[in-house]
């Protein structure tokens, strides 16, 4: 009884989580667009920050491992309310021409380390709980539906962002106000996780090196990294492609963004929960369909096969994510738990780094080029995983 509670506690946490991560990226696109900041300093912020969660997320997990998860999720949730609310402050600034040039891009940038330094403890912790109440035929299943969970709420996300039309902020004003409410609801009703609070002379300190985890973190940051460069770079595509007015594409790439976490929730209830296949098997299958989806991308100009091609990422993203997080996970013990939540957490902004600054980099001088790079990055992992054996079950 106490597992399903704190199983469908933690659930809601995450889609609460996810409705905060993804509202930003529809709206800040244009917004920076707005505020004058070209391609490379828009997507500048989301890598720097992203660069800040890779750096500061393994040690969230490894704190986590030694006070317990529920602290650490408190700490994330709270901070990424209040570093919202923070970076709104900032833009608020910059449309009301307070700030501007320079000194609004640098501010932006501060405000979004700072965010980013606190807001990181959410993830890994919640990863690692959900390992703490599963077992290792369980593991898959319950990752999956912790992405199907955080999915759901990136359904959520990009549908408040055409709220943009009203006022441009007022989507990223919400997401600071219910992320606020989140951590009280995780305050009062998640459960302290049955493990995480481990002696510090028991617990082995995993490095991103370590032969167990090193084709997840391999995969993961190539996942992410392709990944990143296609999230944030579409918002431009749209805009150009379909000229749209800064508030309309908002709404057109909120759209499509929600079409593509609708898919991947698909893909993790209906493929992930029902059937029983190995984590690196996962990925491999979602790799020719994530490349085909790039292709689509790179040769579109319309709304139409520009929105299906998200529609097919997300599906392929719905399958590869739970396999990452759950191979790497049943490769170590449980008192490793939380160390390599961090770890494979970090793939993800680590690729939040390095995609944006490729994208924004090739975008400027070719759009095409920049989707059939992605594509090839998959091709190349397609090929890396296809050599690794099964994982391995601790």
């Amino acid at each position: 009884m106490q597992t399903t509670r704190s199983r469908r506690t933690l659930l809601a946490c995450l889609t609460v989580m996810g409705v905060g991560f993804s509202v930003l990226f529809p709206v800040l696109t244009p917004v920076g667009r707005q505020l004058g900041l070209n391609e490379l300093q828009i997507t500048s912020i989301i890598a720097v920050s992203s660069l800040t969660v890779f750096l500061a997320t393994p040690r969230w997990g490894r704190l986590s491992d030694r006070l317990g998860r529920k602290p650490i999720i408190l700490i994330g949730v709270f901070g990424f309310s209040i570093g919202t609310f923070l970076f709104n402050v900032i833009l608020e600034l910059g449309l009301s021409a307070k700030l501007s040039g320079l000194s609004l891009f640098f501010a932006l940038l501060l405000a979004r380390i700072c965010h980013a330094s606190i807001m990181s403890a959410a993830m890994p912790a919640a990863t690692a709980y959900m390992a703490d109440i599963t077992d290792i035929g369980s593991r898959t299943k319950g990752m999956g539906a912790a992405g199907a969970a955080n999915n759901l709420g990136s359904i959520v996300g990009p549908a408040l962002s055409g709220l943009a039309i009203i006022s441009l902020l007022l989507p990223l004003w919400l997401v600071g106000c219910l992320a606020f409410l989140n951590g009280l609801f995780a305050l009062r009703f998640l459960p302290p996780s049955p493990r995480g609070r481990e002696k510090s002379q028991n617990i082995e300190k995993l490095r991103y090196s370590d032969s167990r985890i090193l084709p997840y973190i391999i995969a993961g940051v190539a996942l992410f990294t392709g990944f990143a460069i296609v999230q944030q770079t579409m918002g431009f595509k749209f805009q150009d492609s379909l000229a749209l007015t800064t508030a309309e594409t908002s709404a057109v790439f909120g759209s499509a963004l929600v079409l593509s976490a609708i898919s991947a929730l698909a893909s993790q209830v209906f493929i992930v929960q029902r059937i029983k296949i190995e984590p690196i098997a996962l990925i491999q299958i979602a790799m020719p369909i994530l490349i085909l989806a790039f292709i689509l991308m790179a040769f579109s100009e319309t709304r139409l096969p520009l929105t299906v091609a998200f529609g097919i990422m997300g599906l392929g993203m719905g399958l590869a994510a739970p396999g990452l997080m759950a191979g790497a996970s049943l490769a170590v013990p449980a008192e490793n738990q939380g160390a390599v939540a961090g770890l494979a957490s970090s793939c993800g902004p680590l690729g939040f780094t390095i995609g944006p600054l490729i994208g924004g980099a090739i975008y400027q001088f070719s759009p095409t080029a920049t989707y059939l790079f992605a594509a090839s990055i998959y091709f190349l992992l397609f090929l890396f995983l296809s050599k690794l054996e099964k994982s391995p079950r601790n």
